[in-house]
């Protein structure tokens, strides 16, 4: 009967997102923060972000500090929920934030314990960011902190939170995360994406050096950064980093990082490949191009070089890509 209960309480809460913030609205989600049930706390806390209901402050701030409290809040949820509304509704108050990335909170499981609050500490770095009550120094100290943590979701978040930061000394410290490496590809991956929004081309030669290596997750990673940065140099390293590697390394990820750059050249490269390229070369084109299959003219090109290529298969492809199923 409780569990019953609990799934109507948050059956109701998420009807209330596409009623808007009414006054009906904003009492029902003041109740539910007072919940004694974690799960209730994390969804009203969810849908009071997505409003946007920054009403709701005091009723937020308290709830995240009642569920710091032993045994309030099994596995974080409504921390990790909260934490996050608190930053979505531009909290500038370090304090809160300072205790979350902090918090460790292990929980049983098979065999031992697993530390649960991975998520609030990363977004709590993430939010450290916005606080103008903390020094910048002292800023950089927790996020170079949450580089090195052990959890893998923090050290994204904290290489996320750098970026945001900016300025000379994050981009060297970026360089020389970049160059220590990481246990998981998608931390350098961001990392790289990072130094190439701070500092643009001059950043390009630096990451393409990771194109070349003998990670192929790494290389990849690599590869999506140079695409996602939309440099026309990125998008020479990513052409040139193909033609080496044709034939003796798997090229769909390069592919698809052109395509991703969404450069003229780029397009023109792509659509070389599916007139003439091997057959798994027009396949990686074809992939890698249905990104931008909403430009009408380009699918008309597309079609144009397809059909001038001749190949059944292809075309067979072009038709289950692009072609709209009535």
């Amino acid at each position: 009967m409780a569990n019953d209960r609990v799934e109507k309480q948050l059956d109701n809460l998420k009807a209330l997102r596409s009623q808007g913030l009414t006054p009906e609205t904003t009492a029902a989600l003041k109740k539910a923060l007072g919940d004694r049930i974690n799960l209730i706390v994390a969804k009203a806390a969810q849908i009071s972000g997505e409003l946007q209901a920054s009403v709701l402050l005091p009723e937020l701030k308290a709830a995240y500090e009642r569920l710091f409290e032993k045994d309030k809040d099994p596995q974080c949820w409504g921390k990790n929920a909260l934490s996050k509304a608190l930053k979505d509704l531009g909290v500038q108050e370090s304090a809160f934030f300072l205790r979350g990335i902090r918090h460790i909170q292990n929980e049983p499981v098979w065999g031992g314990k697993e530390d649960a609050a991975a998520v609030l500490r990363g977004t709590c770095a993430l939010a450290l960011v916005q606080c103008n009550d903390v020094p910048r120094d002292e800023t950089l100290r927790y996020l170079v902190d949450a580089l090195t943590e052990k959890a893998a979701t923090v050290r994204l978040d904290a290489a996320t939170a750098l970026q945001q930061m900016g300025g000379r000394e994050v981009m060297l410290l970026l360089r020389l995360k970049a160059r220590a490496g990481d246990l998981d590809p998608r931390v350098t991956g961001e990392v790289l994406e990072a130094l190439l929004h701070l500092e643009g081309p001059a950043a390009v030669e630096f990451v393409g050096q990771f194109l070349k290596s003998t990670d192929d997750e790494e290389s990849d990673e690599a590869a999506l950064a140079l695409g996602a940065s939309r440099l026309p140099e990125a998008f020479i390293l990513l052409k040139d980093a193909w033609s080496e590697r044709k034939g003796w390394r798997p090229t769909g990820t390069l592919v698809r990082a052109i395509g991703v750059s969404r450069l003229d050249e780029a397009i023109e490269f792509l659509l070389e490949l599916v007139k003439q390229g091997r057959p798994h070369d027009a396949d990686d084109a074809l992939q890698a191009l249905e990104l931008l299959k909403g430009t009408e003219e380009l699918v008309k090109r597309l079609e144009l070089v397809v059909a001038e290529r001749g190949d059944v298969r292809v075309s067979q492809v072009f038709q289950e890509r692009f072609v709209r199923k009535e």
